[in-house]
């Protein structure tokens, strides 16, 4: 039975490829076990709570639990809560699943295969054929406990099901072929599920998650890696800690990045490594800091997250070079070792120099590399030092980038890598344009050299006073007429004159007090001025205040900006805040998309930016879609038809299921 999406839930698609995470102990150390991981999640109700598919949906809460028990006669712990037991099987008589689609054949493929005529094993999904290089299956959804959404509004449960590969791979067996299979089947089953994680052996981790940041291109919903270093099978593990808090980071938050979580921190996926092997802490990211930090509260660091400022839809990117490789410098390397490394068919190689970007002071060696890089190959410099980046400050390094080697900034190994052989994978890039942009970052890759981190960074109570000063007087602009908009004056204080002032020196606001005071009245005038269409003072909300004020919520509502501005069809405002970073995948309280809400007011220009940005229909939009359209072929209304069209909906198809279809 596959089930549609109430409002208060959010849609999660588990890619298992394998890795420590799901293994058992066998003869020969850890063994990868099918279907042992689903069915293990299955048997613990913090990660499987079928009462939320029940009349118990509210047990996790104390009203609930009472309720559960006088209903019962027993007086039992939660189930919602982590030490209870499986529930009774008669709960789970309807057996709900989710469909995913793979690249690959999934489960058991009778229909597919003439040979394969029983189940290897009971839990196998059934597996049918979409398309040459499409397939899907209804796999079983699990479905985690309520939980409190961050911010207030409410509880939010997270249903996701779990894609596991067949054969289950080691990550050190992991190769590109794999990474495209991953990037395809998230672009397979992006239009249905919020958000993805994929769980991945921890030795190449770091690898998978830097090609995936290039590979899936314009992404505008959730992503991330997780693993183990102690599987989940054993009593003392990390596995639990790691896998809950990705799907809770993934569930309840948008972060359009390719992320990973390890041991409660959330990094971009581009700038770790495996610093440990031994360790629980077993990833760092010396030179960016964590998205997300897991205590007592989540605390996500919104300023450094990445958002998608082009009107372009997701796609997945589905090539990579192979022919690029890392060199490591060392005292005495032989010109003749570097000249042979670089031969064809190699057209890239990641110099690993020395500290800041040093290299050996010897004219045969720079020839090799001079060489090299005249033949077309892009030869890229970064440090072998955990923490920093290379520069010309030594005059050994400027003597790599006169023989034409690129400056790789503050890369991690395993990101310049994978971001080479993305780029030499594109066809339509020259060389040339290959060099200039393993110099910039393209997903948060590097730290932009233009910044200095010694530049003065200005926070003083007297620019804190004036940027508040501007934003009142903006209020009164957006909330009277121009001419009875009055002079706003808060920089003096009442009752005191100069002389006194002076005397008794008052320290009248803190910084931070000014600051605390900015963040609360930003958020109220980005959304006034998305419903009067004021462009310009969305742009100075976005400019002065913290990046994340574009997708602040309405209380209530809990509507972002581009839910208002869509909803009055506001076309200069609704571009302003694309292009600034607004998420088109924000559901409000009530599950509805800023794209619904342009459809259903038949804003026809709107709906086009929205899509053209990768809007999809999502949620509880679907319901009420398929009412409206009924409702508009009844009356004949072509232009709602078409907006609604537009906006991806089947409209010949309306009538044909109960559930509205939307263009994939």
């Amino acid at each position: 039975m596959n089930l549609s999406q109430p409002a208060n839930e959010s849609r999660v698609l588990v890619i298992y490829t394998g890795g420590t995470i799901g293994m058992l102990v066998g003869n020969q150390g850890y063994v990868p076990e099918p279907y042992f991981l689903t069915e293990t999640l299955r048997s613990q109700s913090r990660f499987h709570d079928p009462f939320q598919d029940s009349l118990f949906s509210n047990s996790a809460t104390v009203e609930g639990f009472r309720e559960w028990s006088s209903n019962s006669g027993r007086a039992t712990p939660s189930p919602g809560s982590p030490i209870s037991t499986r529930p009774p099987i008669e709960l789970e008589h309807h057996h709900p699943t989710l469909a995913v689609r793979s690249s690959r054949p999934i489960g058991y493929t009778s229909s597919l295969d003439p040979n394969s005529s029983t189940r290897l094993n009971k839990n196998e999904p059934v597996c049918t054929r979409i398309s040459d290089s499409v397939y899907e299956a209804h796999l079983p959804s699990l479905v985690t406990p309520h939980s409190a959404v961050p911010g207030g509004g409410g509880s939010k449960s997270i249903r996701y099901a779990v894609l596991e590969w067949n054969p289950l791979l080691d990550s050190s067996n992991l190769e590109i072929e794999d990474w495209v299979r991953i990037a395809t089947e998230i672009e397979l089953n992006y239009a249905t599920f919020d958000a993805f994680v994929i769980l991945h052996g921890t030795d190449t981790m770091s690898y998978t998650s830097s090609a995936l940041s290039f590979m899936l291109e314009d992404l505008g919903k959730t992503v991330i890696l997780t693993g183990a270093q102690i599987p989940l099978s054993q009593l003392r593990n990390d596995a639990v800690d790691n896998l809950m808090g990705a799907l809770t980071i993934a569930g309840h938050y948008i972060i359009p990045e390719c992320c990973l979580y390890f041991n409660h921190t959330l990094f971009r996926g581009n700038r770790v490594s495996k610093t440990s092997s031994y360790d629980l802490s077993a990833f760092s990211s010396p030179n960016f800091p964590p998205l997300v930090n897991v205590g007592i509260d989540i605390v996500v660091n919104w300023d450094d997250v990445i958002r998608q400022t082009s009107l372009r839809r997701f796609k997945a990117h589905k090539v990579m070079s192979p022919y690029v490789a890392t060199l490591r410098l060392f005292p005495g390397i032989a010109a003749a070792t570097v000249s042979a490394f670089f031969m064809p068919p190699i057209r890239g190689v990641i110099l690993e120099t020395f500290g800041a970007g040093n290299a050996p002071e010897r004219a045969d060696l720079a020839k090799a590399l001079k060489d090299a890089s005249d033949r077309g190959v892009v030869v890229v410099a970064i440090s072998q030092c955990t923490k920093g980046t290379v520069s010309d400050a030594y005059q050994t390094g400027r003597n790599l980038i006169q023989a034409g080697v690129i400056p790789g900034c503050d890369m991690t190994p395993e990101c310049a890598l994978t971001k080479l052989g993305y780029l030499l994978s594109k066809s339509e890039l020259s060389v040339q344009e290959v060099r200039q942009l393993m110099g910039n970052p393209l997903r948060g890759e590097l730290t932009r050299s233009s910044i200095s981190p010694l530049a003065p960074q200005p926070s003083t109570v007297e620019q804190n006073l004036d940027t508040i000063q501007l934003v009142l007087s903006k209020f009164v602009r957006l909330s009277r007429p121009p001419s009875s908009a009055p002079q706003i004056i808060i920089s003096e204080a009442p009752g005191l004159d100069k002389p006194a002032e002076d005397a008794t020196a008052p320290w009248s606001w803190t910084a931070g007090e000014a600051a605390s005071t900015e963040a609360v009245l930003f958020p109220f005038l980005i959304h006034l001025a998305a419903a009067r269409d004021d462009a310009e003072s969305i742009s100075y909300c976005i400019e002065t205040a913290s990046g994340s004020v574009v997708n602040s919520f309405e209380p209530g509502s809990g509507r972002s900006p581009l839910h208002i501005a869509a909803m009055n069809g506001h076309v200069k405002s609704v571009d302003t805040l694309l292009r600034s970073g607004a998420l088109v995948h924000l559901r409000d309280t009530l599950g509805h998309t800023a794209l619904y809400y342009a459809a259903r007011q038949s804003h026809e220009q709107v709906v086009d930016l929205l899509v053209e940005a990768g809007a999809r229909l999502a949620g509880l939009d679907m319901g009420y879609v398929s009412l409206a359209v009924q409702n508009a072929i009844r009356a004949g209304d072509e232009k709602t038809l078409r907006t609604w069209s537009k906006a991806g909906v089947d409209i010949a198809n309306v009538y044909k299921d109960p559930v509205i279809q939307v263009n994939q």
